[in-house]
Order: structure tokens, then C-alpha cells, then sequence
């Protein structure tokens, strides 16, 4: 059973999230704690791909990213962005790297995609290094479980909608 808050956060106690670099949580509590003689109200966040629960003040939580599962729309320019051409990208493994990073470290469904996107034609070529092999294993963790959540599916439907688009593109 959901417990309604009546305290004025953006987010409410049930509702499904992202934490960028984390991935999909749901708020399993909203609630305020002491910390050094102040009352802060906090968001309990339950991370299922890692099995844990984060804490995060409430007036944090935007500068952290956090955010709500994108609309279904989103998703499927996210499914489409994937199935479009790869763009060339950097021979430089460090350079790619970072590219990777930042976009990963934006936490849009969309950045996600052209990472996965990248990384997968990419290693279609040649095998990655094991930090870019990293980054599209948290990537790809990332999209699928967005995806799923968004589209309301199951992560084994999610996953085979992504690597379907990957491998049409790669066809062609």
C-alpha cells in the first residue's frame, strides 16, 4: 500500500525514478531527519539493480538528476535512436571514453541510447577496452530497465526490443 506524503516534494512516496549512473528506484519513503541541528526532509530510495537504499535530501535530489520515468514517447525515440546510423565517432579509446562519460553522467534516456548505440557497433569492430566495455554494460543496464519501466514491460522483453533495433541497424 502507497503512503501518500503531505509534505510538497517533487516526487511522490511510490512513484518510480531514475538516479542517473544508479538507475531505476522507486521512493519507498519520504521523511525528515536531523542533520546538524536541522530538519531535512529526505527521499528513501530503493535501488533494485544494486539492492540497496539510498538517502537523498529532497532539495538535492534535481542537482543529483533524479528525475521521473520518461513518457512512452520518449522511449520510443530512445528504441528508434538506437536502429538510426551510427555516427562516426573518435579513434582515441580515452577520448571516446569521456564522450561516453559525460553523456552517461547526464542520465537522459536519450544520451543513454547513443552510448549503447556507439559502443555496441563499436565492439562490432573491435573488442572494447574493459572501460568502455564498463560503460556499455551500465549503459545498456541503464536503457533497458528505463525501457521497461516506461513501456511497462519486463527487463527480457525490454533487452530483446534493444539488441532486435541494434541488429537491424547493423544489417543494413
Amino acid at each position: 500500500m502507497e503512503k501518500k506524503s503531505t509534505i510538497d516534494t517533487q516526487f511522490a512516496d511510490g512513484q518510480t525514478i531514475v538516479y542517473p549512473l544508479q538507475g531505476v528506484g522507486r521512493i519507498t519513503e519520504i521523511f525528515k531527519k536531523d542533520f546538524k541541528g536541522n530538519e531535512i526532509l529526505y527521499y528513501n530510495i530503493y535501488l533494485e539493480v544494486s539492492d540497496m537504499t539510498v538517502m537523498v535530501p529532497v532539495d538535492k535530489a534535481v542537482e543529483l538528476g533524479i528525475r521521473a520515468i520518461v513518457p512512452v514517447k520518449d522511449s520510443e525515440r530512445a528504441l528508434q535512436l538506437i536502429s538510426e546510423p551510427n555516427e562516426p565517432v573518435t579513434g582515441d579509446w580515452k577520448m571516446r571514453y569521456q564522450m561516453n562519460l559525460d553523456l552517461l553522467k547526464s542520465g537522459s534516456v536519450l544520451d543513454i541510447a547513443v552510448v549503447v548505440r556507439s559502443l555496441y557497433h563499436r565492439s562490432k569492430v573491435k573488442e572494447l577496452p574493459i572501460l568502455e566495455r564498463k560503460i556499455f554494460d551500465t549503459a545498456l543496464k541503464l536503457l533497458i530497465d528505463e525501457i521497461a519501466s516506461s513501456l511497462d514491460k519486463d527487463t527480457d522483453e525490454a533487452e530483446e526490443m534493444i539488441f532486435s533495433r541494434l541488429e537491424a541497424e547493423s544489417e543494413e
